[in-house]
């Protein structure tokens, strides 16, 4: 069993988008780099390459007559693609104000089998790319994840099953520490003399290193906003889903991720996942 089979079945195809797309936003970053154009619906600055990369992805992806409907973070409402069986929710560029920096970015999908907004149980496939100094996919499937290169025409498999380090290594926490709550930072001063900080401002980066060495990665809900920054559709869910499929753990402080009912398609959420045994231990600091 495979997460993802290039040409494969009706959910394989829109990876195969993904895929192809993915290349085109990338070669289009160097253009995109210093313009700024407004705001997203999230109120958070938006880039010319956020735009970019959300038309082509929009494009490439209603094309498919197995899409019902595209959503993106960059956009306020959902785009009608037809009587497809599969809604598409996509972070097309995480991390783009990395773009002026040259650091890594990345592009977060989940694939679901549910009108959106949806909850993390009706992703049938999600995953990421990341834009680092090669680009990569992560896919995860019925149980299984896998790392492919995207080079040439068609994805390379580099790695099976992929799953989690039994023993962790890395923690990555984001917001204003000083907003953190109490009780996840009395949890974050224990992880700082056990693991080792790995941050660079774009959850991909993070999240792909987490998954290569183990670990804990949270942006948790904060004094200022208990619902975090994260959106739920867009990036709790399909990371979520990536981690649990991984051998891990995801949570919003008090539950998996993928159980949430979802409110609206830029619903906000804490997000905590990783290595079980830590999500069981953060779980049980907060109050």
């Amino acid at each position: 069993m495979t997460a993802y089979e290039p040409g494969g079945d009706a959910v394989d195809r829109i990876v195969d988008s993904i895929a192809e797309t993915a290349t085109a936003v990338r070669d289009g970053l160097a253009s995109d780099r210093t313009a700024k154009v407004g705001t997203n619906p999230s109120g958070e600055r938006q880039e010319a390459a956020d735009v970019r990369a959300d038309e082509l992805f929009e494009e490439a992806l209603l094309a498919h007559e197995g899409v019902g409907t595209y959503a993106s973070e960059e956009r306020q409402e959902l785009v009608d693609g037809g009587s497809g069986e599969y809604h598409i929710a996509l972070d097309p560029l995480d991390g783009s104000s990395n773009l002026r920096s040259n650091n890594a970015m990345g592009t977060v999908f989940g694939i679901y089998d549910a009108p959106l907004p949806a909850k993390g149980r009706d992703l049938v496939t999600a995953g990421f790319v990341l834009y680092g100094p090669i680009t990569t996919m992560v896919v995860a499937r019925d149980g299984v994840v896998a790392d492919y290169l995207i080079e040439g025409e068609t994805p390379e498999r580099l790695a099976d099953d992929v799953t989690l380090p039994e023993d962790p290594d890395i923690y990555g926490f984001g917001g204003f520490v000083p907003d953190w709550p109490d009780d996840f930072t009395a949890f974050a001063r224990e992880i700082e003399q056990e693991l080792k900080l790995r941050y660079g401002g774009a959850m991909i980066a993070d999240i792909n290193q987490l998954l290569t060495y183990g670990g804990i990665f949270a942006y948790p809900g904060l004094e200022s906003n208990p619902n975090g920054k994260l959106r739920l559709q867009f990036e709790g869910n399909p990371i979520a889903f990536v981690f649990e499929a991984a051998g891990g753990a995801s949570s919003d402080g008090t539950q998996s991720m993928l159980d949430i009912e979802p409110e609206g398609f830029h619903q906000r959420c804490p997000l905590h996942v990783g290595n079980t045994e830590l999500i069981e231990r953060l779980e049980a600091s907060l109050e």
